[in-house]
């Protein structure tokens, strides 16, 4: 039998440790990136092959973390990382951010959740015969009406939340230079002192690639294309004016880039705070963001591009107030270039928008009215569905499957999705599980109330992005695209390691 003295060098920290903890957290940053990058690339991760290829991207992440967090909390190493760092004593010390602890426990019980539901399958339902074959069940606990689709839905979320957890955990990190600048005692970047190297590459990398999708996605609608990146001619939405780029539905496209491009415009309103960078590159971020803020008007998605217009709107009255008070506390000149730049932004977005899309868009809004009403009588059709199943609903993931039976006729039109994202999150997850998502929500929010002075701008304006999601989804499926779903995850994260304990970073 091993003796405990064997068993206690295991958990003794050693050099080989910290090798391997500096080694999974590069090989993080190696997969995230480009996760980031290919997510709207394969036609927006809706093809089971694309999705399963991020899910096997997330739980190597999800590996690598466990690692690391293996090596911090067991092995007792003190990480180079932005949140252990306090700036008046100027060295490292373990910290603990109380809204990641409840974050984390409701991550848990929401995966807890969709297994018991695969699990505790009431049904299996047979696309080919149209035929339900139903189980014994315990009705106490969440159960699911088709157990296939529960399933897909379960290791899909846990490849999400494996990705989530390993970006909040790699931001914070330090780079080599940063943590040899910290030991050395020297002051961080003076440009942008608020914003890590990690969280800079981030938000670069979010913007150039929202932008290159953009600009392909003008020239596929341009040149009136039918194929999805000019490869791929989908089954739904086989005209130009349905799908926009690689989406194969133009909402999509549009609640992609309302995600994007007020992140690009306040990671610019940031940089241009703290006095911008040698030759003022941070400037094509407002180009970045221009592309992109018209793409919701050019997919001809009318709630894309209200959404956007009401974004703009916000950010115009943002500028008002924050211009507002710098004149009240006696700062008079300081937004006026700011101001400047943003009217710039805001005329080239609607320049752009007007001249690729408003001549097809136009049409649309004038038959907006009787598009809701249309949507309007779905709901009507699928609220039955959440008066049966109240608490814990029909399952994650089932809502085409069981909506076949409140079908009045075979004339009744048969969504596989309900675009109320709302609704369908309530009907299929039930008001229990619905209850964990808006708890987990609710954690983002209170985070983002307590972020740097520094960061305001940029977090105000990645808050805009994901009420603008959450509106969007009231009509819509943003979180039925893993592409969109992973980007407001991402942009959690960012909210999240944005919040950081008091003397995290120099005011």
């Amino acid at each position: 039998m091993m003796s405990f003295g064997r068993l206690k060098p295991a958990f003794t920290l050693q050099g080989r440790d910290v090798q391997l903890y500096r080694l999974g957290d590069d090989l993080s940053g190696l997969i995230i990136l480009p996760m980031l990058v290919l997510s709207p690339w394969l036609f927006g991760t809706t093809p089971h092959w694309a999705i399963w290829g991020m899910n096997f991207g997330g739980y190597l992440l999800g590996f690598l973390l466990l690692g690391k967090l293996f090596i911090r909390e067991v092995k007792g190493y003190v990480a180079p990382r932005w949140d252990n760092y306090s700036s008046r004593s100027g060295r490292l010390a373990r910290r603990r951010h109380p809204l990641k602890r409840v974050l984390a426990g409701l991550t848990l019980a929401v995966l807890a959740y969709i297994l018991v539901s695969a699990l505790n399958r009431a049904a299996d339902y047979s696309a080919e015969g149209r035929v339900f074959q139903y189980h014994p069940h315990l009705k106490w606990l969440p159960y699911s009406l088709d157990g296939g689709r529960t399933w897909f839905y379960f290791w899909m979320y846990l490849g999400l939340a494996a990705s989530f957890w390993a970006i909040c955990d790699w931001l914070p990190g330090m780079t080599v230079a940063e943590e040899l600048a910290v030991q050395a005692g020297r002051d961080q970047d003076k440009a942008a002192p608020w914003l890590t190297a990690r969280l800079r590459t981030l938000l670069w990398l979010l913007c150039i690639n929202g932008t290159l999708v953009g600009v392909e996605s003008i020239i596929q609608r341009a040149c009136y294309s039918t194929k999805l990146l000019f490869l791929e001619q989908p089954l739904v939405n086989p005209d130009d004016l349905s799908q926009f780029g690689p989406y194969g539905y133009r909402a999509n496209a549009a609640q992609f880039f309302n995600l994007v491009w007020p992140l690009a415009l306040g990671f610019w309103w940031t940089l241009q705070r703290a006095g911008g960078l040698r030759g003022k590159a941070q400037h094509w971020l407002l180009l970045c963001a221009a592309i992109m803020a018209a793409c919701p008007i050019i997919s001809t998605s009318r709630g894309g591009a209200l959404v956007s217009a009401g974004i703009m709107a916000a950010t115009l009255g943002y500028l008002g107030w924050t211009s507002w008070r710098s004149f009240v506390q006696g700062r008079p000149g300081e937004g006026q270039g700011t101001s400047g730049w943003l009217f710039l932004f805001l005329t080239a977005a609607l320049v752009l928008g007007w001249f690729w899309g408003w001549k097809s868009l136009a049409p649309r809004m004038e038959q907006i009215g009787g598009g809701y009403q249309y949507r309007e009588a779905i709901y009507a059709d699928a609220l039955p569905m959440a008066a049966d199943y109240p608490v814990f609903g029909t399952g994650p993931g089932t809502f085409a499957t069981v909506f076949q039976l409140y079908r009045f006729s075979e004339s009744t039109y048969w969504p596989e999705q309900l675009h109320n994202d709302w609704l369908e999150t309530r009907i299929t997850f039930g008001w229990f599980g619905f209850s964990l998502l808006l708890a987990a929500l609710a954690c983002v929010g209170l985070a983002s109330f307590s972020s740097r002075h520094g960061l305001r701008r940029l977090v105000v304006l990645a808050g805009m992005a994901l009420a603008g999601c959450l509106i969007h989804a009231r009509f819509d499926l943003p979180f039925q695209v893993h592409s969109t779903l992973l980007l407001f995850l991402v942009i959690c994260a960012l909210l999240l390691n944005l919040s950081r304990p008091a003397g995290a970073f120099k005011k």
